[in-house]
C-alpha cells in the first residue's frame, strides 16, 4: 500500500519504504534496496565506499517507477550511488533516501531558541561523509504540521512532485537531504492539505533568497560566501544610544536614485552613491524601508512574504551584505524596517500554508486586516512567535544590521484597531488589548537586546500605550525607542497653518513637552507624511515661494532642537516639491536651484551642528536637558527654550513662526558675557532674507525669563536661531 502512495504522491513516510529496508519485516537477515524514479528505464547501484557493483535493480511489476534490489545475504547498509538510464540519457546520483539520520538532524535541534529556525530549517548547505568522501548536499526542512503530503520540487527534479517526497516527523516538520545541490538551485514545496487536496506551490518561509514574479521560487543560498570587512565597526566600544546623537536618513532603495533608464540602483551601486552623500550630509544612521522580499512593488516592502530574504529586485544577499558592510566601514549605522504585523495572502506565501491557518489567526475578526487587506500573524502560537523573532535575529546575525524599526505596532496591540463594534473579539478580560502580541513584543526585545546588546529596536506606535520604550522587567514592552507620532501630527498641523492663525494653535507646538519624557522618543518626518495625497513637506507650508521655504527651514531647526532623536525621509532635505513616488527617482535636478540648495545646506549644517553640540542630544530623555524660557507668546507665535548637556553647556533656541521680524527681542540667559548666533535659518546661505540679527549680543544685567541676565536681538521673520555664549 505504501508503494501505491508513492505513485499517488501521498507518501508521508518515504524513508519507511525507500533506501535500505529489511528484506522481511520479521527477519534480521537480508536487505532490499528500493528507489522510486518515475521516469527511469533502468537503474543499477554501486558502493560509494568501494566502487563495487551492488547489482541491477529490477522494475517492480505492480508499481511503475519503483526499482528494487534484493540482497538476502547482506546485513549491513552502506552508502551507494545509482546509475540511472532515462530516455537517451544516463546519469549518476546519490539516492537521498539513504541519508535518514542527516535528514532528521534538523528537527532534533530546533527547540525553543528562535535562531535555531534559520540555522536548521529551510535549505541548509551541509557536507555529507559518504564512504569516507565529503559530498556537498542541502538539507531541506519545512514546518507544515497539518499537511498530508509534502514534496520538494525544483531544478533538481524538473519540478516534479513525484520524485522527492519529504519525510514527516512527529513534530510537524518535513525533511529531506539532497546531495549535490548547490547554492543557486531553485526550489519550492508541493503541499497537500489534510484532505489530500493540492495547494498552490509554496515558497520556503525560511528562504534566504527568492526570485521575482512570476516564479517566486526560493533559491538555495550559501551565507559563508561573503567575507565581511566591518570587524572594527562590530568591535567598537558600546555607547549608550540614549545619550548619543542619532539623525536618521530614511529611504527606499528603489527610488532614492535611478539610472538613466529609470531602473532602480542595485545594492552595490546604491552603496557607492549613497554613502558619500550621507557622510557629507552628516546623518548618523540610514533607515531602509523594508527590504524583505515582497511580491508587490507598490507595497514598498510593507507586505512582505520573505522575512529571511533581501529583495532580489536590487541584487543578491551578498550584494546587500556589501551595502551594510560599506556603511559600517564609513561609520554609518543601518536600521531596517521590519513588519511582523501582517502579510499578504498571495498563493505562494504563508496564507493557509499547509491547508490550515498555520501562521494567521483563523477567525477573520482577528486574522484579517481591513486596512491593508492582509493576514494577521497568530501571536498565540509558539511557532509563529518563534518564526518572527527568528527573522529579527537573522538580520542582526547574518547581515550585521544595527537596529530594527517595527512597523504598525499599534495594530498589533489592540484587537479593535481600525475595527467597528462587532468586528473584533475582546480578550479574556473583555478588553481590547492583545495580550498575545504584548507577550510577543516582550520576548522579541528580550531576545534582541540579550543577544545583540549594541542593536536598537524602535516602535512605530501611534497611541498612548504605556511604557513602550521601557524595560521588560519594569513592565514595559522593551523597545529602545518609540516614534513620536503625537509631535509629528501636532507640529505639522501647526506649521501648515497660515501664520495669521498660528496664535490660535500655539499649544500644538508646546504640548509635546508635557509627555516628552514618558518614552524614549524619535521625532519622525517619515515617508508616511509625503504619500497618498498628503503632498511634500514643502507644499504643506503656507504662503508664497519664499515663505514656504522659510517656514520649512524654521521648522527643521525647531525639530533638531526639540528633545528626541531625529528622522527625516529622503527628499525632505532638499525640499522636493512633488509627492514621493516609488516608481521614480528623487528630483535631484532641483539642486540646480538656489532655493533647494539652500534647504539642503541647512539640513547639512543642522546635522553637523547637532552632532557637534552635546546639549542638542546628550540629555534628550532627562528633564535636566531642557527648559522653557517662554512658551506662552502665542500672540507673536514665538518660542524660546534652552538645551543643556551634562557639563552644563547651554544652547539657546528662539523660533519666530510669523513673517514679521521682532525688534528688540529679549532673551533670558544664565551667564553674563557676549553671545553669538551659531545657526540662523534666515541666513543667505539657506536662501533666507539675511535679516540683521544685530551685532555684539552682550548681556544686560537684569533678570528675565527666570534668568539672571538677558540679551537683546532682532528676531528674523520665519526663522529659528541657535545661540550660545561666546568662549
Amino acid at each position: 500500500m505504501s508503494l501505491a502512495l508513492l505513485q499517488q504522491v501521498k507518501c508521508a513516510e518515504p524513508f519507511s519504504v525507500l533506501g535500505w529496508q529489511q528484506l522481511k519485516a520479521d527477519s534480521r537477515v537480508g536487505l532490499i534496496l528500493r528507489v522510486y524514479l518515475p521516469d527511469a528505464l533502468a537503474v543499477s547501484a554501486v558502493s560509494a565506499k568501494t566502487g563495487k557493483s551492488l547489482g541491477e535493480l529490477t522494475a517492480n511489476s505492480l508499481y511503475s517507477g519503483v526499482f528494487e534490489l534484493s540482497l538476502p545475504k547482506k546485513r549491513v547498509t552502506e552508502p551507494y550511488i545509482l546509475t540511472v538510464k532515462s530516455g537517451s540519457f544516463e546519469y549518476q546520483l546519490f539516492d537521498p533516501y539513504q541519508f535518514t539520520d542527516e535528514a532528521f538532524y534538523a528537527v532534533h535541534y530546533v527547540g525553543s531558541q528562535p535562531e535555531n529556525l534559520y540555522r536548521q530549517l529551510g535549505a541548509q548547505l551541509i557536507s555529507l561523509n559518504v564512504g569516507g568522501k565529503q559530498v556537498n548536499a542541502c538539507r531541506f526542512a519545512v514546518y507544515a504540521p497539518n499537511a498530508s503530503n509534502v514534496s520538494l520540487i525544483g531544478d533538481m527534479n524538473n519540478w516534479d512532485g513525484r520524485v522527492h517526497p519529504m519525510q514527516r516527523t512527529h513534530c510537524g516538520h518535513w525533511v529531506l537531504v539532497l546531495p549535490e545541490v548547490a547554492s543557486g538551485v531553485r526550489y519550492k514545496f508541493e503541499i497537500k492539505d489534510s484532505h489530500g487536496h493540492l495547494l498552490p506551490h509554496k515558497s520556503d518561509p525560511m528562504a534566504f533568497f527568492a526570485e521575482q514574479y512570476p516564479s517566486h521560487a526560493s533559491l538555495v543560498y550559501d551565507h559563508n560566501q561573503y567575507q565581511w570587512q566591518d570587524a572594527t565597526w562590530r568591535n567598537r566600544a558600546v555607547t549608550d544610544p540614549l545619550t548619543s546623537p542619532m539623525s536618521i536618513y530614511e529611504l527606499q532603495v528603489g527610488s532614492w536614485c535611478r539610472d538613466l533608464d529609470n531602473q532602480p540602483l542595485t545594492y552595490r551601486a546604491l552603496a557607492d552613491k549613497l554613502i558619500p552623500y550621507v557622510l557629507d550630509m552628516g546623518y548618523t544612521h540610514i533607515e531602509l524601508l523594508p527590504v524583505m522580499e515582497h511580491p508587490f512593488d507598490g507595497s514598498w516592502g510593507y507586505q512582505p512574504l520573505g522575512l529571511f530574504a533581501p529583495s532580489s529586485r536590487f541584487g543578491s544577499p551578498d550584494d546587500f551584505k556589501y551595502f551594510v558592510d560599506a556603511c559600517h566601514q564609513a561609520g554609518i549605522s543601518v536600521i531596517l524596517d521590519w513588519v511582523p504585523a501582517h502579510f499578504p495572502e498571495d498563493g505562494h506565501g504563508l496564507a493557509r500554508f499547509d491547508g490550515s491557518h498555520l501562521y494567521e489567526y483563523e477567525d477573520p475578526r482577528r486574522g484579517w486586516h481591513p486596512d491593508w487587506n492582509s493576514c494577521i500573524y497568530d501571536y498565540g502560537k509558539d511557532y509563529v512567535r518563534q518564526f518572527l523573532i527568528a527573522s529579527a535575529l537573522y538580520w542582526l546575525e547574518h547581515f550585521h544590521i544595527d537596529g530594527l524599526r517595527v512597523d504598525a505596532v499599534a495594530s498589533m496591540l489592540y484587537w479593535d484597531y481600525s475595527r467597528q463594534e462587532g468586528e473584533w473579539i475582546p480578550n479574556i478580560d473583555g478588553g481590547n488589548h492583545n495580550y498575545e502580541a504584548i507577550s510577543f513584543f516582550r520576548w522579541f526585545n528580550t531576545e534582541v537586546y540579550s543577544k545583540f546588546p549594541q542593536a536598537i529596536t524602535i516602535a512605530e506606535e501611534s497611541t498612548s500605550f504605556p511604557m513602550v520604550s521601557r524595560p521588560v522587567d519594569m513592565g514595559g514592552l522593551g523597545f529602545g525607542f518609540k516614534w513620536n507620532m503625537g509631535w509629528m501630527n501636532d507640529s505639522l498641523r501647526y506649521i501648515s497653518k497660515d501664520p495669521a492663525y498660528r496664535r490660535y494653535h500655539h499649544n500644538d507646538l508646546t504640548f509635546s513637552m508635557v509627555y516628552a519624557y514618558n518614552e524614549n522618543f524619535i521625532l519622525p518626518l517619515s515617508h508616511d507624511e509625503v504619500v497618498h495625497g498628503k503632498g511634500s513637506l514643502l507644499n504643506k507650508m503656507p504662503g508664497d515661494e519664499w515663505q514656504q521655504t522659510a517656514n520649512l527651514r524654521a521648522y527643521y531647526a525647531f525639530m533638531f532642537a526639540h528633545p528626541g532623536k531625529k528622522l527625516n525621509f529622503m527628499g525632505n532635505e532638499f525640499a522636493q516639491g512633488r509627492e514621493w513616488s516609488h516608481m521614480q527617482s528623487l528630483d535631484w535636478h532641483l539642486l540646480d536651484y538656489d532655493k533647494h540648495r539652500g534647504m539642503q545646506q541647512l539640513c547639512r549644517d543642522l546635522n553637523h551642528c547637532y552632532r557637534r553640540l552635546a546639549p542638542l542630544y546628550q540629555l534628550d530623555y532627562s528633564q535636566d536637558g531642557f527648559r522653557w524660557l517662554d512658551h506662552q507668546d502665542a500672540d507673536n507665535s514665538t518660542l524660546s527654550f534652552l538645551r543643556s548637556d551634562k557639563a552644563g553647556n547651554v544652547i539657546y533656541v528662539v523660533c519666530n513662526f510669523t513673517p514679521m521680524p521682532r525688534q528688540n527681542f529679549l532673551l533670558g540667559v544664565e551667564q553674563a558675557g557676549e553671545y553669538e548666533v551659531i545657526l540662523n535659518t534666515d541666513s543667505t546661505y539657506y536662501w533666507g532674507s539675511n535679516f540683521d540679527v544685530g551685532g555684539g549680543l552682550v548681556t544686560q544685567n537684569h533678570a528675565y525669563q527666570g534668568m539672571t541676565q538677558c540679551i537683546c536681538l532682532q528676531l528674523p521673520p520665519l526663522a529659528t536661531l541657535y545661540i550660545r555664549k561666546r568662549v
